[in-house]
């Protein structure tokens, strides 16, 4: 053999050992290539952002809901109403019947309609009627429900009547509130005293006792001896045109 084919022998033997080595460096270089593309692919930082803002953005509808809830008004007097028993006539006598009047005032410094329920309670024998009042016969309890708007005032004639003589008490007891609200009563307890003379003439019947119209029904008597007169006269006449 000689040195020509030795040198070219070694030389085949020298790149065999090379090549391997070659294509590790490759793929090293492969691999060190993906591991820094990794990280771009990755990276989502604006998607997170994203749906932080859709969360907030939730929370304040909710609050915004929540102011739209309002309460009512509660419904007051400003001014205490007045309500009071005013006599006109405490005396029952056949010429004249009992008269009282539930006077109820509600100032117009209040915004809401005062609402009252009104009983009266009578002895035996004692008869009322009145404007909104039911009939009480004998022994027992009327009672009435009356509305009356801010700034008005209401009068109630009370006409009493008696089938019996004697000193009696007429009680006057109720409620009354501010609008629809009956929770806020106030409580009414009032009396009235009255004498009775003589028994009223037709006690069962609702129309007041007129004093003017007795007059006229009972006329005065004639004076005495006024119709003897007339009758004289009159015989005169006749036996004066017979003659």
């Amino acid at each position: 053999m000689n040195m020509k084919t030795l040198i070219a022998i070694c030389i085949v033997c020298l790149c065999v050992a090379v090549m391997p080595s070659m294509a590790q460096e490759n793929n090293t270089t492969a691999n060190e290539t993906n591991v820094t593309e990794t990280p771009t692919i990755e990276q989502i930082p604006e998607e997170n952002t994203t749906e932080t803002v859709v969360s907030e953005t939730v929370v304040s509808e909710t609050v915004v809901s929540e102011t739209v809830v309002s309460e009512p008004a509660e419904a007051k007097f400003r001014v205490g109403p007045t309500v009071t028993l005013r006599p006109v006539n405490d005396v029952i006598d056949k010429s004249q019947d009992g008269l009282v009047e539930l006077y109820i005032n509600n100032p117009s410094l209040n915004d809401v309609t005062l609402t009252a329920d009104v009983q009266i309670s009578v002895p035996s024998g004692i008869h009322v009627y009145g404007e909104g009042f039911g009939y009480g016969g004998a022994a027992g309890t009327v009672a009435g429900k009356f509305e009356v708007p801010p700034g008005t005032v209401r009068t109630i004639h009370l006409n009493i009547k008696s089938e019996k003589t004697g000193d009696f008490t007429v009680h006057f007891t109720g409620l009354y509130w501010p609008g629809d609200d009956k929770d806020a009563y106030q409580q009414i307890s009032l009396t009235h005293p009255l004498t009775v003379n003589e028994p009223s003439v037709n006690p069962t019947d609702s129309k007041p006792v007129d004093e003017s119209n007795q007059e006229e029904s009972n006329p005065l008597p004639l004076p005495s001896g006024f119709l003897a007169v007339i009758a004289l006269a009159f015989v005169a006449l006749v036996i004066r045109k017979s003659s």
